[in-house]
């Protein structure tokens, strides 16, 4: 399809996204401002259109397929048989957690297990509590002011339908994973569009598991947005797993707010998806917090992994450590953008980044751009990206202990990405990925 083909297509598909929108102005029981913000980001979509490959941040990722065709909402249910091998490819063994689910982009409670959810911790749907508490989804919503909405964000904000609402009062320990579950199967190709809004409150610990899993060749679109807030001196992990069907396409932004001496780490897993957008932001907006992103990305076929990351260490004393690793193999394409901005005031930052890539094949391709914007003078912050083969040395020293050439190979792969897995808190989520690396890269 050549350029200005695809580019009709991708406003084909907007105007049929802003027809949705206008014709549900009327029939909806939302409030008045939610339908107001959802008009607005329609018409910011028609206006502006999605990216392509002439925007800067799109450079490299070409999003045609994506935005070829205006994917309706899944209105046909997925076979039950379907959607209990998804559920049981889904499951993680021995992990208690407190789970929501989702099917196609809309909330399950027969397959939830929210029942037990302790005091002090709310855990909902958003399409339920937009109408028993508009004003609790209005005040969490709000934190997308604080970040750019265009292209797929405003996409999100006028369709998504469902998604998972996480608060978490001061002062309150959760003892048991928080497991946001969202599975995709259905006859036809489908869109879902998916915003979870979390709010972490003061001095408050949770573990959060978000992930995505879809029947194996079935094509749909998920674009998800999560924001994340996090109060003074809260602890966060928050761990991504996105095993999406190869033929699906999955679009996510996960804008984190961050508080006084708060601390927050993050794994994002991408294992699957024909082409994944994953965009973290993080603003670091008072002073000591610590901020970790880790990230690993196995990419095969004819598949695009883009992860682009961003964060704004806007205030003094305060950390961030980034390290983000890629496996690509056959034709398989990644492109890694980390920012790092430091603001004039946030004297005394302590900022890293890191990107290691792996490639297997001559036809797999990497582009890779590390950025620091510094606009002050006494910080310590380093960045770096290093591609490159399988370790000579190492190989050769464990084919002199009788390793075979295979075997050593998966050794070595399975070493250089498990580096992000043990980094992983829940301990049942990170024997099951570490399960699964082994199935992706064996060791006899």
């Amino acid at each position: 399809m050549s350029i200005t083909a695809t580019q009709t297509a991708s406003n084909d598909a907007r105007e049929a996204y802003y027809a949705r929108v206008d014709a549900s102005r009327g029939r909806s029981a939302e409030p008045a401002w939610l339908t107001s913000r959802r008009a607005a980001a329609a018409r910011q979509l028609l206006a502006e259109g999605f990216p392509t490959s002439r925007d800067e941040e799109f450079r490299f990722t070409n999003v045609g397929p994506v935005t070829a065709r205006a994917y309706p909402a899944a209105d046909v249910p997925p076979a039950r048989a379907s959607l209990d091998a998804l559920l049981a490819e889904s499951t993680v063994p021995g992990l208690d957690a407190h789970e929501i689910v989702f099917v196609n982009g809309r909330f399950a409670p027969e397959l939830s297990s929210i029942a037990g959810i302790p005091a002090g911790v709310r855990l909902t749907s958003l399409a339920s509590s937009i109408g028993a508490d508009p004003a609790l989804v209005e005040s969490l919503w709000d934190l997308t002011i604080k970040f750019p909405m265009k292209g797929f964000t405003a996409l999100n904000t006028a369709l998504a339908g469902d998604g998972a609402i996480l608060v978490v009062d001061p002062e309150t320990v959760v003892e048991r994973p928080i497991h946001l579950l969202f599975l995709s199967s259905a006859p036809v190709p489908f869109g879902a569009g998916v915003r979870n809004l979390i709010r972490v409150g003061r001095h408050a610990q949770v573990r959060i598991v978000e992930s995505y899993t879809g029947e194996a060749g079935q094509e749909y679109f998920t674009n998800a947005i999560t924001e994340l807030s996090g109060g003074d001196g809260s602890r966060i992990e928050y761990c991504r797993v996105q095993r999406e069907s190869t033929s699906a396409h999955h679009i996510s932004g996960t804008h984190i707010h961050l508080g006084r001496a708060a601390v927050f780490a993050s794994e994002s897993l991408s294992l699957g998806g024909a082409i994944v957008r994953n965009d973290i932001g993080a603003v670091l907006d008072a002073e000591g917090i610590s901020c970790t992103l880790n990230g690993l990305y196995l990419v095969d076929g004819d598949r695009l992994v883009d992860n682009h990351t961003t964060i704004d260490h806007a205030k003094p004393h305060c950390e961030s450590h980034e390290l983000y690793k890629g496996i690509l193999d056959d034709r398989g394409r990644g492109v890694f953008n980390g920012k790092i901005f430091v603001r004039e005031d946030a004297q005394k930052t302590d900022a890293k980044q890191t990107n290691q890539i792996l490639l297997l094949s001559d036809d797999a391709t990497i582009d890779t751009k590390p950025q620091l914007e510094i606009f002050a003078d006494d910080v310590k912050c380093t960045h770096g990206a290093t591609i490159g083969q399988l370790d000579e040395t190492q190989m050769f020293y464990l084919k002199s202990r009788g390793i075979g050439e295979e075997h050593a190979r998966s050794i070595l792969l399975h070493a250089f990405a498990a580096d992000i897995v043990e980094r992983i808190e829940v301990d049942a989520l990170r024997t099951h990925l570490e399960r699964m690396l082994l199935e992706r890269l064996p060791i006899d």
